[in-house]
């Protein structure tokens, strides 16, 4: 999203993109490219679903508070594998 080094240097700020969309990079979008949309990738019945819960909303959080959201919990296959 930020494309920005420790040290505050941005890295090609004209291949930025929004949070939703990088969301996206990485659910849909990775789904679909490895042939799974059928199986992952949305959160629809009979579809697997491994995913987090976290304490803000990545949507409007400013996108340089990114980095301090924090994971509440992750599950995966149905079971909670880490809670905070």
């Amino acid at each position: 999203v930020n494309r920005q080094t420790k040290k505050g240097v941005i890295l090609g700020k004209d291949q930025c993109i929004d949070v939703l969309d990088a969301i996206r990079a990485v659910t849909i979008n990775a789904a679909y490219q490895y042939h799974e949309e059928n199986e992952k990738g949305t959160l629809e019945v009979g579809k697997k679903a491994d995913m987090i819960i976290v304490d803000q909303n990545p949507l409007i959080v400013d996108p340089y508070q990114l980095r301090d959201i924090q994971v509440l919990e992750t599950i995966k296959d149905g079971e909670t594998i880490y809670k905070r």
